[in-house]
Parts: structure tokens; C-alpha cells; sequence
């Protein structure tokens, strides 16, 4: 019975094992970035912008991972990711240039990207009744790479004994024994999603749409003349735009506008991510009592405690973790909500690519974000920069809630 119960839970395994997998890589380039300065010489600017690189790779197959898994089916998308990523990882074990290393990391950016889109269509198809739980739980795992990576990063740059000598017998620096077991790990996930899951999708085959037709960039914009779709959008630019500035300076804010050290802020600032946990309360909490009511919740929640800090005052520092344990609380417990959501209104024939459509906005947004703050910042000031980003989020909980009232 185990056994059985386990099975039926296939798809969400292997598919959280990838996410995680595909965050955990991303995750190990900035704890890396004093080794990989170390052994090709380059300056901080030139590290960043090989880092900007593997983002924009990452962010650019959104749209088009859905799309292509409109036509011919997510499986056979994210097999091809994961396969991408782990060739990308292999190809930084042997000693080479650095214009190498900045080749690699692009793809292993393409191959990574192609996944969340086309994984939560995947998901809300094959668990149709519990779409919030099962993205509570992929986003959950997605979080928790995270907090391993660096972990990770500790162990193999001071390793113990054991590990030390193993790491002697493999070509270059020990930081590349890192990317030689993500590399087997994405293959070997990839080998088995292709084997095991197209057989587990509701609608046997692994196919593409599901009217048949050939969906265009006309059909995707067309979804923006729903209103209620359009309004919906606009709350998660407004969320995304909020988080991502808020992440961003956090722990610069904590210090200097708050009063905090810079080791308490920083402390503070890892709470916002210890709270991750939330999304698999949420996620099942949606499937239970609708998704508007947890949407708003959250959003009201985040916008709440975002302007609590603005406008507060002094606050200490059991004050301030309070604060943002709530951010973490109501940020975190929203995206699987947002997804579930998405994936209950788009046709399934324009479910991939519309989500990716969706997935690019929130991530310009989510781009733009830390820029502006900081040019606010600079010129009024961190409590101006983050009053506008509590609005935004206020903004998100707004449109959440007229949405909601008007269903």
C-alpha cells in the first residue's frame, strides 16, 4: 500500500527533484564567486555580468518552454532542460578558459529555465483536485535549494578528510567536483522523468494541445482581452515588483534605516526564506476554501507588514524579525496560489506558452525592481523606496480582492 501511495506520486517527486536540482545550481555561482575570481583572475564586474548572463538565459526561455510544450508536450520539454543543465554542469569539471566557464553557465541558464513553466502545467494536469498542494510542494523544494547550496559550497571548499582525498584525484579546483555530481544528478533525473512519467499523464501520450491546433503569438496576446485575466496579471507584476525590490535591500535597510548591525540584519533577512514552509499550507489550503480568499490573505498580509516597517519608527529587533517572519509568511504563501490560479483559467491548449508569457512580465517586473529602489534610495532616501514598494504590494492585494468580490 506504501508502495502504491508512493507511485502516485511520481511525477510530483521527480519533478520537485529537478526544480530543486535546477535552483541548487543557480544557487552554488554566488557562494563560488571568490573561487571562480581565484582561478581565472577576473574582476567582481566581470564575475556579475557572467552571472547576468546565466539569468537572462534563464529568463528568456520562459515563453518559449511553454509554447513548445503547447505543441509537443511537457515531457519531452523537461527532459530536454534537465539534460541541457546537466551536459552545461559536466562541461565545467575539466580546466578551461573563462570564456568557457561564462559558455557554460548560459547553458546551463537555457536548460534550467525551460522548467517551472512547463512543470506547473504538468502538474495541474496530472493532480487536477490539488493543483495549490503539489505547487506548494515543488515551490517548497525549489526554496530549500537555497539554503543547501551554500551549505554544500562550505563543505567541499574545507572538506574533511575523506572528502579531501577524493577530491585530489579530479582535475582543477576541488569547487569543480560540485558540477561534476549536478551534472550526473540532472542526467540520471532526466533519464527517469523520460522513462517513467509519460505513461502517468492523464491523457496517456505525452501530446501537445489539446484542441489540435497550432496556438501563434496572436492566440497568447488575445489572452489579455479577458479583463478579469488582465486584472489578474497586473496583481502579480505588483507582487513580484514588491518582493524583488524588498529582497533586494532588505538587509540594507534593516541597517540603516531600521538601526540594526549588519550581522542581525542579515540574520533577520534569513528568516524571510526559513519561513518557506508556508507555501505547503497555502497551496492546500486553496484547493480546500478557493484560491481568491488565501491570494488576498497573503498579499494583504505582505502589504501590511511591509508598510508596518515603513512607517513604524525605531523598531527592535524582536520587532523587526516579526515583521519580516509575516513578509516571509505572506510573500512565500502566495506563489502557489498565483500559479494554481493561472492554471485553472488558461485554455490547456495556451497553458504552457501563456504561463510563460505571464512568468516573463513577473520577471521584467521583478528585474526592474531592485533599480528603481535603488535610484529611489539614493535620491529620497530607503523609507520612500520601500513606501513604494508596500504600494505595489498593497496594489497586488487590491486587484486580488476586487477579483474576488467580483467572481
Amino acid at each position: 500500500m506504501n508502495l502504491r501511495r508512493i507511485g502516485d506520486y511520481d511525477v510530483l517527486i521527480l519533478v520537485s527533484l529537478i526544480w530543486f536540482l535546477g535552483k541548487f545550481v543557480r544557487y552554488l555561482f554566488p557562494p563560488l564567486f571568490g573561487p571562480l575570481q581565484s582561478t581565472y583572475g577576473v574582476s567582481n564586474a566581470t564575475i556579475g555580468a557572467a552571472f547576468s548572463g546565466f539569468m537572462v538565459a534563464y529568463a528568456l526561455m520562459q515563453f518559449p518552454s511553454g509554447a513548445v510544450a503547447d505543441r509537443i508536450g511537457p515531457v519531452r520539454v523537461i527532459v530536454a532542460g534537465a539534460s541541457v543543465a546537466g551536459v552545461g554542469a559536466l562541461a565545467l569539471v575539466v580546466d578551461s578558459p573563462f570564456a568557457a566557464l561564462v559558455a557554460a553557465m548560459v547553458v546551463i541558464g537555457v536548460g534550467t529555465g525551460v522548467h517551472k513553466t512547463v512543470a506547473v502545467r504538468l502538474l495541474a494536469r496530472v493532480y487536477p483536485a490539488r493543483t495549490g498542494r503539489m505547487l506548494g510542494v515543488h515551490d517548497t523544494f525549489g526554496a530549500l535549494s537555497g539554503i543547501a547550496a551554500p551549505a554544500v559550497v562550505v563543505v567541499f571548499l574545507s572538506p574533511p578528510a575523506a572528502l579531501a582525498l577524493a577530491l585530489d584525484r579530479l582535475p582543477g579546483a576541488d569547487w569543480r567536483a560540485l558540477f561534476l555530481l549536478t551534472g550526473i544528478a540532472a542526467l540520471s533525473l532526466a533519464i527517469a522523468f523520460g522513462l517513467r512519467i509519460p505513461g502517468r499523464l492523464p491523457t496517456g501520450p505525452d501530446a501537445g494541445g489539446g484542441n489540435g491546433a497550432e496556438p501563434g503569438t496572436r492566440d497568447y496576446l488575445g489572452l489579455f482581452r479577458n479583463p478579469r485575466f488582465s486584472a489578474f496579471v497586473l496583481a502579480t507584476i505588483g507582487f513580484s515588483f514588491g518582493y524583488n525590490g524588498l529582497v533586494a535591500f532588505l538587509p540594507l535597510y534593516l541597517s540603516r534605516e531600521v538601526g540594526l548591525a549588519t550581522t542581525m540584519g542579515n540574520l533577520l533577512y534569513s528568516l524571510l526564506f526559513a519561513v518557506t514552509f508556508v507555501q505547503l499550507v497555502t497551496g492546500d489550503l486553496s484547493d480546500r476554501v478557493g484560491r481568491f480568499p488565501v491570494m488576498v490573505a497573503t498579499l494583504g498580509l505582505a502589504a501590511v507588514a511591509l508598510a508596518a516597517l515603513v512607517v513604524v519608527p525605531g523598531v527592535g529587533v524582536g520587532s523587526a524579525a516579526v515583521v519580516v517572519v509575516l513578509l516571509g509568511l505572506g510573500s512565500h504563501g502566495f506563489r502557489p496560489v498565483r500559479s494554481a490560479y493561472l492554471m485553472e483559467i488558461l485554455p490547456d491548449w495556451l497553458a504552457g506558452g501563456g504561463l510563460g508569457v505571464v512568468r516573463t512580465l513577473l520577471m521584467g517586473a521583478g528585474a526592474l525592481s531592485p533599480a528603481v529602489v535603488g535610484t529611489v534610495a539614493d535620491a529620497a532616501g530607503f523609507r520612500p523606496a520601500f513606501a513604494l514598494l508596500a504600494g505595489s504590494m498593497g496594489l497586488a492585494a487590491v486587484v486580488a480582492a476586487g477579483l474576488w468580490l467580483t467572481e
